[in-house]
């Protein structure tokens, strides 16, 4: 089943959401730290607000809202998620990622058109990479045929939609798609950004893990397509 979507998804009415949200903001805002917040929306390039919850307090607090709450379906994911990204504070969409990734098993070939607005909705490598790698590829592990919508995203004009495809079998190792893996990157090659081409030799060197050979044979035939930063990512633990 290919699925695609425009616009802003309409976000699900759900009381496990109602529930999650008013339990987060509370919980999150009371913890706020508005010093550290400052460094931290630096570091970000100013990308979104800060609360200034480093990652072991944000998770602790995470666990403290969820305390008790059920298992969500697919229309409680999305709520969730949406909300999160409606509101300014950079943690909050964090917490979405992390449901997300814990929660994706339960969602459908239908939950891509919301992967893709959380994607190119106020985007960075911060949310993106994640939301790439275990929740848009596990959409695809679980559905092959949302294939046909990674092929479509992989020459998006979004850099960051083009990212999320090329990123998208990151986790996959053996059940990757090697020839769609090496297609990607080639379509990519010349793309003068740099997200772009350190995400094909991230998604390189990451394969190579699972099959050094085909990473050093791909790179061999095809010698002066790539950047020289996407070879050395590429490489960096196999030698050239």
């Amino acid at each position: 089943m290919s699925v695609t979507g425009a616009g802003t998804p309409k976000v699900p009415g759900s009381v496990l959401a109602d529930t999650v949200l008013e339990r987060l903001t509370a919980t999150y805002a009371a913890a706020a730290d508005p010093e550290r917040a400052v460094p931290m929306r630096a570091y970000m390039k100013d990308v979104a607000p800060f609360l200034g919850l480093t990652t072991p307090v944000r998770r602790a607090l995470s666990r403290t809202v969820l305390e008790g709450t059920p298992r969500p379906d697919e229309a409680d994911c999305a709520a969730v998620a949406l909300r999160c990204w409606e509101l300014p504070e950079r943690e909050y969409q964090y917490f979405a990622v992390d449901y997300l990734r814990r929660h994706v098993r339960h969602c459908t070939s239908g939950f891509l058109p919301v992967a893709r607005h959380l994607v190119s909705t106020n985007p960075w490598w911060d949310t993106v990479d994640a939301l790439a790698a275990h929740v848009v590829g596990g959409l695809v592990a679980a559905d092959p045929g949302l294939r046909a919508d990674m092929d479509a995203w992989v020459l998006d004009e979004d850099l960051w939609v083009a990212r999320t495809a090329l990123l998208h079998q990151l986790c996959h190792k053996e059940r990757t798609d090697t020839e769609r893996l090496f297609a990607y990157c080639l379509s990519q090659s010349g793309h003068p950004d740099f997200f772009i081409r350190k995400a094909i030799g991230w998604c390189l060197r990451e394969y190579a893990k699972t099959d050094p050979e085909a990473v050093r044979g791909f790179l061999a035939r095809e010698k002066g397509r790539f950047a020289p930063l996407s070879v050395r990512e590429a490489l960096k633990n196999i030698g050239a």
